[in-house]
């Protein structure tokens, strides 16, 4: 059975003094046993956020890193230094890195390999813009994504690999995917992995849906078969509306 997984990308959001409150308040909450719960603070959040969840078995994750291992990279972070702090995941390839910061396929890749080298886990985000949903070039735009980032691996590698589809227009716009159109495209990335490798992989990779979930739809959504859980923004940052979102499977 695949991982159930919700991850809460906090994105530029809460200082110290915010991140824990939010982070006193998840830990009074009840979760799903069999769901895997992950929050990606800051860069300046996530040694306070690590010792604060010590007692918890909420996984910090980072929302980024840097493709080298160490150097003249003013303001980056490795994976090393992110492992350092006893981190084992790495959200990378979101679409606010691919459109604001530029990062191309071939940059992605770079990150991809540095992390598996230092033993991460990857969230690896794919999806495409409005124009290319409207053009219905969606599937051939999410390929080319796979394939010049990750398909490169190794089918071993791919164990150390989540994916999570986010529609870019549907990312913070209150506009969100109908369940049917997370379900066809989850099970489009799910083929390609199978043509790709095997079925015997695809059908172990852990598939996320991300673009303005909340607790009024999470259900729905993660009702899908191919759809293995959310990586979630906004509403995220509210203890209530994540913990709803984490039991509506």
């Amino acid at each position: 059975m695949r991982d159930q997984i919700v991850a809460g990308n906090w994105k530029m959001n809460c200082d110290v003094q915010e991140m824990k409150t939010l982070l006193s308040d998840l830990k009074k909450q009840d979760f799903k046993e069999e769901v895997k719960v992950m929050v990606a603070p800051s860069y300046t959040n996530l040694y306070p956020a690590k010792e604060l969840l010590e007692d918890s078995r909420i996984e910090v994750a980072a929302q980024n890193m840097h493709e080298a291992e160490s150097g003249a990279f003013t303001g980056e972070v490795s994976a090393k230094m992110l492992t350092s702090l006893g981190l084992k995941t790495v959200i990378l390839g979101h679409s606010e890195r691919r459109s604001i910061y530029k990062e191309s396929h071939e940059l992605l890749a770079a990150k991809v390999k540095s992390a598996l080298a230092n033993g991460l886990h990857i969230i690896f985000c794919i999806g495409e813009e409005l124009e290319a949903r409207k053009s219905e070039k969606q599937v051939e735009v999410v390929k080319k994504q796979l394939t010049d980032s990750v398909f490169g691996l190794s089918a071993s590698e791919w164990e150390n690999i989540i994916l999570a589809y986010e529609p870019v227009w549907a990312i913070g716009t209150g506009e969100t995917a109908s369940p049917q159109q997370a379900q066809d495209m989850h099970a489009e990335i799910r083929k390609m992995i199978a043509d790709t490798y095997s079925s015997a992989v695809a059908e172990k990779i852990s598939i996320l849906y991300g673009g303005s979930v909340k607790p009024n739809n999470a259900q729905e959504i993660f009702a899908m078969k191919d759809v293995d859980g959310g990586l979630i923004g906004g509403a995220a940052l509210k203890a209530k509306d994540f913990t709803q979102i984490i039991n509506s499977f």
